[in-house]
């Protein structure tokens, strides 16, 4: 069937077959098909939509347009994880030396930040010499000799979805459940994984801005890994405030050092507990570990005896970083000046604006707009309040860390009403809203 031909179909809302779908895909990845025409399809997937089997055709057609991982030879069962973004996300630093710390391997490929702060790797470039550009070759080998890698995705992974979502940017198609369950799963099925969990969140500081958007979302991955054969877990997380209290690439490799130490913000703490025991679970296979207050408890143990920032360490090491910035994070890249915002009365914290706090991120220089622009790693904001906290008049709200005075001016106002305060009461939010993937879905 001609490109015209398929795109007509779904533009008339008819459902197209696991062919037609692939071939699209295959000439688009080629060049065979113009960006004209790629544009076209997606703008009537996302009018239309996709049943539950194209979606799942989608996501397989874009794994296959590269290089498939396969980590068979390092583990008969790889787990990954995958969290959907946030304002303070740095669980990955945390959630996979404490997997490693339970004997299970973790070979994981990340992205950069595009948007208001930076990207997993552009947190572990804060570390002096830390190599996150790994051949598949060097990234297997590390796999295996240490139990731990973390580093770049390839050209090689998925390249449907590299020049895809390029083109839903700019076509207005990228709220589109069906593409974004596709682009983030076809990534996790290149990338070798048996099992994964998945981290959802929604919120302001989200992509997912309501509760039931990020279900449909979660509910989607988790039906495309099914069909595909694999195990997979969602968690649905709020994003309503930063998750702990750095927001910013350095500030948060010291907060991630700090929750490997066994100290740091309880509500970091058991996030990245709590994704660490599914992915061990899914590791288990019903035969082991399959006790989820158990699991929890042997993670808890991992960060009280050492084991858990050790692994990091060893991560560090094998990729090149400086590990004596891991063991004193004073020498990690700090900015020149901070601003702290004080409680201008006594109450209750109604509100922590995690959009708030990220937009001022990225007004000190945290994150890009665009692919390829330089982040700076010593600045951005660091929350001393939770909702529900009780705060006295003249308290710290949150301090600003920043290299420029006028981006410090810009970040101010970002910040100006991020915290709201109230005489009574408010109930912490919630860390969890739900489990998907228990049970059939």
């Amino acid at each position: 069937m001609r490109p015209v031909d398929i795109i007509a179909k779904k533009r008339d809302g008819q459902a197209l077959t696991d062919d037609e779908i692939a071939q699209f895909i295959s000439g688009y990845t080629s060049g065979d098909i113009p960006d004209y025409q790629a544009a076209a399809f997606l703008m009537a997937v996302y009018l239309r939509g996709m049943s539950r089997s194209e979606t799942v055709a989608l996501t397989l057609a874009m794994a296959r347009s590269g290089h498939m991982l396969d980590l068979s030879d390092i583990t008969d069962y790889a787990v990954d994880k995958h969290s959907s973004g946030g304002v303070g996300d740095k669980t990955t630093l945390i959630v996979l030396p404490l997997v490693a710390s339970m004997g299970v391997p973790v070979a994981k490929m990340s992205g950069r930040g595009l948007g208001f702060s930076g990207g997993t790797l552009d947190k572990l470039e804060s570390i002096a010499g830390f190599n996150v550009n790994l051949s598949e070759t060097e990234f297997k080998a590390l796999a295996r000799q240490e139990g731990i890698v973390l580093a770049g995705q390839t050209g090689e992974l998925a390249p449907a979805d590299g020049k895809l979502y390029a083109l839903r940017d700019v076509t207005a198609t990228v709220s589109s459940v069906p593409l974004i369950a596709s682009s983030i799963m076809s990534k996790k099925l290149a990338s070798g994984a048996n099992g994964m969990v998945l981290d959802v969140k929604w919120g302001n500081g989200a992509f997912m801005e309501t509760l039931e958007a990020a279900r449909q979302l979660a509910e989607t991955m988790v039906r495309i890994g099914v069909d595909a054969g694999r195990d997979v877990v969602a968690l649905l997380s709020d994003m309503n405030q930063p998750l702990g209290r750095a927001v910013g690439n350095a500030l948060e490799v010291a907060e991630a050092v700090d929750a490997l130490r066994d100290r740091g913000p309880a509500d970091l703490r058991e996030h990245c507990l709590t994704v660490a025991a599914h992915m061990v679970r899914l590791a288990g296979r019903g035969q082991r570990w399959t006790d989820f207050d158990r699991v929890r408890q042997a993670l808890e143990e991992r960060l009280q005896d050492g084991s858990a920032f050790a692994a990091f360490r060893r991560m560090v090491i094998a990729q090149g970083g400086d590990v004596a910035m891991i063991d004193d994070p004073a020498r990690l890249p700090h900015a020149s000046t901070t601003w702290t915002l004080n409680a201008q009365e006594s109450g209750y914290v109604a509100q922590v604006s995690a959009l708030d706090i990220a937009r001022a991120a990225n007004a000190l220089g945290a994150g890009r707009e665009k692919k390829g622009e330089p982040v700076d790693h010593a600045v951005g904001v660091v929350v001393d309040v939770n909702v529900g906290d009780q705060v006295q008049h003249g308290q710290d709200l949150l301090t600003l860390h920043a290299n420029d005075e006028g981006r410090l001016k810009e970040a101010k106002e970002f910040v100006s009403a991020a915290i709201a305060i109230q005489a009574a009461p408010v109930k912490p939010l919630p860390l969890f809203y739900g489990v998907i993937g228990d049970e059939p879905v």
